[in-house]
């Protein structure tokens, strides 16, 4: 053979956006011209999402990864010289996932494993990523750079969702479709648009978002969102009144060396229901890296955070559950819940042992704060605002104002196991007075001291590749409001028994993309019911979490 035909080999690795690996990758080898290889070449990553391609003869060549809950990825225009050795690592994205920020400091290669930190303003405050530049080959010592290309290709996903979130009015229909477009453009740009409707018994609910962001040379990328909101009860005694939303958001970031990165950004919010209310909800944070693995920040934020990201399945479907404003009724007027957190935080972690803790203090003062209750119930009176589809309802709790304390560490066993070890002290509101009834149980709503313990553990099974999520949140005592209500920590979890479950399906090749099924269940032992007497002489109850089951098909494509 030739010296010009000797053949050469591409490998690498697959993670997530987090650094995790990803088994069962598809990694397709493609000629990019003609005569570069007569065939596509098809592999599989491993248990550490390592692939290897050999007998590649010299020419251009392109990789393609593919795996279930993410985004087809492409690399292009990867020249293989002869007898070439070309290292070629892919990072897959979610389509929902949150928005990277530049490397701040280096992460050694060898580490599998890469830590993200999640802020209180919905969203990661912090990921340690790979260089934009990604080192694809060494050839006779040079060292062969390639940056990642944007991908003008549209992708999207369609969820189809039965069972309601049963968190009051507003978490959506017991039936719901959701979508995603996503798209970049303008070579820098990304857009997308989102939706959720709801349909069942009583009038449609939906949601619909669109964003674009553009990145700009010195690593910022300043984002802005319009989200509209329309939830509408069938309630006689609320005249068919109907809650609509619209929203803008803008966001940005902003990094001061290697040291400092500031991320801000509000939403403007203007609501029609029972009268016009407006809402400024503005958010930050700052963070400090005293080291590459230790990280100091504040951060502020003025709504709660968005609980279904944190559970790690970014792509999971988004549902109407997320959606601001929380409201509750008070004779016949609508109340707004006003949010205000503030954090201070310390993470580090420790390389050597998959090891990762944080210790935080925080201060939270919510005003009108909407409480969640189980049980039929009407709007008359004026101070229940139920929801038609899963005998919930929201009642107004008063305001909560307490400081508290977190502490945090998070465990890494395997590539397909990790554990989560949550404590949080703090207040919660609390009824003082047993078996009154719903009318008079705001007055004897107090704040009270609570500790919380949390046990959470997600890994991915081997050869069926479901990806689950399992926790249990313990409160030492009754409390209608969960401890810590701003914890986006790793260690955040749902109130008591609960469980995740995405479980990819075979489609047999007639169908695009990727199908998947998806179950939650929240509070399955139906835990921390506060009983009270309901306007008919019924009981009710009042919740920190109702027990909901949910399932549906996830299409990614």
């Amino acid at each position: 053979m030739c010296a010009s035909e000797t053949p050469g080999a591409i490998s690498g690795y697959v993670r997530n956006a987090s650094g995790v690996p990803q088994m069962g990758a598809v990694v397709e080898i493609l000629a990019s011209q003609i005569g570069s290889a007569s065939r596509t070449l098809t592999t599989f990553t491993d248990g550490l999402g390592f692939y290897s391609a050999s007998g590649l003869l010299p020419g251009v060549y392109s990789v393609k990864v593919s795996a279930p809950s993410f985004l087809p990825t492409m690399l292009d225009r990867i020249g293989l010289v002869p007898g070439a050795h070309l290292k070629v690592n892919v990072t897959l994205n979610t389509l929902l996932g949150a928005l990277d920020v530049g490397r701040i400091r280096a992460v050694p290669d060898d580490d599998d494993w890469k830590w993200t930190l999640r802020s209180v303003a919905n969203r990661p405050i912090l990921r340690l990523v790979e260089d934009p530049t990604q080192t694809v080959g060494k050839t006779a010592g040079n060292t062969v750079e390639k940056a990642d290309k944007p991908d003008h290709e549209l992708r999207g996903t369609l969820s189809f969702v039965a069972g309601s979130a049963s968190d009051g009015y507003g978490s959506g229909s017991d039936m719901s479709t959701s979508f995603t477009l996503e798209s970049s453009i303008f070579s820098a740009g990304h857009v997308g648009m989102s939706g959720n409707v709801g349909y069942g018994d009583g009038t449609p609910d939906a949601v619909f978002r669109t964003h674009y962001s553009h990145t700009l040379p010195d690593g910022s990328e300043p984002t802005v969102a319009l989200t509209m909101r329309r939830f509408a009860p069938s309630d006689p005694n609320l005249h068919n009144a109907a809650l609509q939303a619209v929203a803008l958001d803008m966001r940005d970031s902003l990094s001061v060396g290697d040291v400092l990165e500031l991320k801000f950004g509000s939403e403007l919010q203007t609501i029609q229901f029972l009268g016009r209310v407006s809402a400024f909800r503005p958010y930050g944070s700052a963070n400090l890296h005293l080291s590459p693995n230790t990280v100091l920040e504040y951060a502020y934020a003025s709504s709660l955070p968005d609980t279904r990201a944190e559970k790690g399945f970014d792509s999971a479907p988004a549902d109407l559950s997320e959606s601001n404003p929380r409201v509750s009724l008070q004779n016949f007027a609508s109340k707004i819940e006003r949010a205000h957190h503030q954090e201070l935080s310390v993470s580090h972690r420790f390389a050597n042992t998959n090891t990762n803790v944080q210790f935080a203090v925080f201060s939270d003062r919510i005003g009108d704060t909407a409480l969640t209750g189980t049980g039929e119930v009407t709007a008359a009176g004026g101070f229940l605002l139920p929801d038609i589809y899963s005998d919930t309802f929201n009642y107004t709790g008063g305001t909560l104002d307490t400081p508290g304390l977190r502490a945090v560490i998070q465990h890494k066993f395997s590539s397909d196991l990790a554990g989560t070890l949550d404590y949080s002290w703090g207040g919660t509101l609390n009824l003082s007075q047993p078996d009154v009834s719903l009318q008079e149980a705001q007055q004897y709503i107090t704040t009270v001291r609570r500790h919380a313990l949390a046990a959470k553990f997600n890994g991915t099974l081997p050869r069926l590749h479901t990806r689950w999520i399992a926790s249990y949140r313990w409160v030492n005592g009754q409390a209608l409001t969960p401890v810590d209500m701003f914890n986006a920590s790793p260690g955040q979890s749902d109130a008591y028994l609960s469980c995740f479950l995405r479980q990819p399906i075979p489609t047999l090749g007639f169908l695009p993309g990727h199908m998947e099924a998806l179950i939650e269940v929240r509070n399955l032992l139906a835990q921390g019911y506060v009983p009270v007497v309901g306007q008919d002489g019924q009981t009710v109850y009042l919740v920190q979490a109702a027990r909901s089951i949910r399932g549906g098909l996830a299409f990614s494509f």
